[in-house]
């Protein structure tokens, strides 16, 4: 170690510890940071004070700036935010030796900027002033531009004129002719806006989680919801605990809706989610609603080849087997004794509330033989109707029937045509 060393090495130990820096600590503390940003770049800041024309911005380190008081007014005319508050802002150039920044552009700074806006991607403000031949005439201050209908919104949108009067922000994607030829996009600013969403989304939203949403669009296999940086698909066989007929009947464009998230796949950019998992399970009170071997009216929903379905409510169905469809008699499928739509009345033989399953009966299908002669024999053995005793058994069943029928009743008047 060289003499000048050893020296440095002494002072520096002296300085520590009579509690005094040390000569290292000085030069950091001397050292100026890089005061030069480029115009368009976008950083956070903390305000530290507001005047009536400037907010006043500590942006990290020693840098300070300032942007217009009127940028961030509440509809009230007062300040929307306070000391202590961070913002995101935009640097767009030096004046009188202070950093200016900005949220977005608006009026007369627009109009000074607009170049300045194009070239670093600063957002500005403008008013829709009509619609024209493939899109609108955007007025920013004074200057006018021109936004196609694909730039104005992230989807198709079915009334185009709602746009009309509004006060937006845009982006410059085009700006040629020294400004006399500008093409603005307020597409381009949601989009960036979805990507921060989906950012932050990534970073909190899981399987299982409700959030809320808004359908954006039906179809016959689901419905779209878009939650607020993602959109995702609401499949119809989660829309609702019943079996839906008619999403429309259900569901509408833009209507808000709680949805829990089922799949979240980030990469590939696809999201499902459940309407129906928000709402109470009605399987969790059919204990409440039904009891076994007490008979109740429903609805068949679907026919398979080993019984059909019946509905008694909303996500709540019924199985009953083709073995006690025939009321005695084999059958060959469901549909030769009922039919999709028919209102019947059922029996309930067992309930299994932990798997969701209920098994039915037909009361009063018992198709007993017909007291007085027997059934004739045919050549292969099997029992014949008599046409003439079997319809005095069916009119005599029938009046001891109750009145709003049951699906013996149907299974005799069918019995009867064969």
């Amino acid at each position: 170690m060289s003499p000048e060393q050893q020296e440095q090495e002494t002072f520096s130990e002296n300085q520590s510890m009579s509690g005094e820096k040390s000569f290292a600590d000085l030069m950091n503390e001397t050292a100026v940071e890089p005061d030069f940003f480029e115009p368009g770049r976008k950083v956070e800041g903390t305000v530290v004070g507001i005047d009536n024309e400037w907010i006043f911005l500590d942006i990290g380190g020693k840098s300070e700036g300032v942007l217009a008081a009127s940028e961030l007014l509440d509809e009230k005319g007062g300040h929307s935010v306070k000391a202590g508050d961070k913002l995101l802002a935009y640097f767009l150039t030096v004046e009188r030796n202070e950093k200016i920044f900005t949220t977005k552009m608006s009026g007369a700074a627009a109009r000074a900027h607009l170049q300045e806006a194009f070239r670093s991607n600063i957002p500005l403000e403008g008013r829709v002033s009509k619609e024209i031949k493939g899109g609108y005439e955007v007025k920013i201050g004074a200057v006018r531009a021109f936004c196609p209908y694909s730039q104005m919104a992230l989807r198709r949108v079915e009334d185009s004129s709602r746009f009309v009067d509004q006060q937006l922000v845009f982006k410059i994607i085009e700006y040629k002719e020294n400004g006399r030829n500008i093409i603005v996009s307020h597409r381009v600013v949601l989009e960036e806006e979805r990507a921060e969403q989906k950012e932050k989304l990534q970073e909190t939203l899981e399987p299982g989680m409700t959030v809320t949403g808004v359908i954006t669009s039906l179809r016959d296999f689901g419905a779209f919801v878009d939650i607020g940086g993602i959109e995702g698909l609401i499949p119809v066989s989660e829309i609702s605990w019943g079996r839906v007929e008619d999403i429309h009947a259900i569901l509408e464009v833009g209507k808000k809706v709680e949805v829990a998230a089922l799949k979240l796949d980030w990469k590939k950019d696809r999201y499902s989610f459940s309407l129906k998992q928000t709402m109470p399970d009605p399987w969790d009170s059919v204990g409440e609603q039904f009891q076994e071997g007490k008979s109740y009216n429903g609805r068949v929903a679907r026919l398979t080849d080993f019984g059909a379905f019946v509905t008694l409510a909303p996500g709540i169905d019924g199985l009953v087997h083709i073995s006690k469809l025939g009321g005695g008699r084999r059958i060959n499928h469901p549909r030769e004794v009922v039919q999709v739509g028919d209102d019947i009345e059922v029996k309930v033989d067992s309930i299994d509330v932990k798997e969701k399953r209920m098994s039915l009966s037909l009361p009063n299908v018992e198709m007993a033989e017909p007291k007085g002669k027997p059934r004739k024999k045919t050549k292969s053995g099997r029992n014949d109707d008599n046409r003439a005793e079997y319809k005095h058994y069916a009119a005599r069943e029938k009046k001891s029937s109750s009145s709003m029928g049951t699906l013996g009743d149907l299974l005799q008047e069918k019995m009867a045509k064969k």
